[in-house]
C-alpha cells in the first residue's frame, strides 16, 4: 500500500493528502513499542477536525509567519499526531512504520527540529499551555494578529500547576488569539462535572464542552466567536482503562 501511496504523491508533486477513512490504516503502520496508546487514540478526532478545517497551516506554509501554530501538549502519546501530519502531507507516510526506531525522526515524543510541523518538542506533561500563552503574547507583540495559536492539552494536565497559571494569566491579558483543547478522558486525579471548563471560565475565558468525537460538535466548537478572550473547548472521549 505504502508504495500505492507514494505514486500518489509523486503525480500530486508532493506527499500525499489522505482522507480520514485512512487515519486507522495509518496509526496501524506504527508497531513500535508504545504503552501510551490510549492517550494517541483519544486525540485521533480531535486533530483530524482541526487539520482538515480550522487550522492555518499546511506543508507549503509549516515556515510561514502568519500560520497558525499548533502545540501537542498532549506529546507522550503522538502517534494520531503523526498519522494526521502524514495524512495531511507533511510527511511521507513511508516514515511511520519505523516510529520509535534508532534511526527514525518519529519518536515516542514529538520533536520540533526532526519532525515537520511539529511546532514544539512535548511530552512531559504541563508545558503546552505556558509555551502557547507565550506563542500568543510573542505574535501580539510582533504585531501578527491574525495567526491563532492552539494546543491540545490531556485533562490529567490540569493536575500541573503551570497549567493553572497560564489560565489565571491568559483571560485578564485578553488572549483571544489563544485556544485550548482539553482532551477529557477521565484521567484528572480530582475531576467534578462540569470542573473543567468552570476553572477556565473562572478565569475570563470562552468556553464549550463537546463530544470529542463528534466532528461537526468539534467544528462549531472551534468556531465559536470569542472576542476578546482565550478560547478553550472541552472534548469529552470515553474514559481511558485502568
Amino acid at each position: 500500500m505504502t508504495d500505492v501511496l507514494s505514486e500518489l504523491a509523486r503525480e500530486r508533486g508532493g506527499y500525499a493528502s489522505l482522507p480520514y477513512e485512512r487515519l486507522a490504516y495509518l496509526m496501524g503502520l506504527m508497531t513500535g513499542d508504545e504503552k501510551h496508546g490510549p492517550a494517541a487514540t483519544s486525540t485521533l478526532d480531535a486533530l483530524w477536525v482541526l487539520y482538515d478545517r480550522v487550522l492555518r497551516v499546511s506543508p507549503e506554509s509549516a515556515e510561514a509567519p502568519d500560520r497558525d501554530r499548533f502545540l501537542l501538549s498532549k506529546g507522550h502519546g503522538p502517534m494520531a499526531y503523526y498519522a494526521v501530519l502524514a495524512a495531511k502531507g507533511f510527511f511521507p507516510v513511508e516514515w511511520l512504520p519505523g516510529f520509535g526506531g534508532y534511526d527514525s525522526p518519529l519518536g515516542h515524543h514529538p520533536d520540533r527540529r526532526l519532525v515537520p510541523g511539529a511546532e514544539i518538542g512535548s511530552g512531559s506533561l504541563g508545558h503546552g499551555l505556558p509555551l502557547a500563552v507565550g506563542t500568543a503574547l510573542g505574535l501580539r507583540a510582533q504585531g501578527l494578529i491574525e495567526p491563532a495559536v492552539w494546543v491540545l492539552i490531556g485533562d490529567a494536565e490540569l493536575d500541573e500547576g503551570s497549567n493553572h497559571e497560564a489560565i489565571a494569566y491568559a483571560g485578564p491579558a485578553g488572549l483571544d488569539r489563544l485556544h485550548v483543547v482539553v482532551l477529557d478522558n477521565g484521567s484528572a486525579s480530582y475531576p467534578r462535572d462540569g470542573g473543567i471548563a468552570a476553572r477556565f471560565e473562572a478565569a475570563g475565558w470562552s468556553t464549550r464542552t463537546v463530544d470529542g468525537r463528534d466532528h461537526d460538535a468539534l467544528y462549531d466548537a472551534y468556531t465559536a466567536p470569542h472576542p476578546g478572550r482565550p478560547h478553550a473547548v472541552v472534548a469529552r472521549v470515553e474514559p481511558k482503562e485502568a
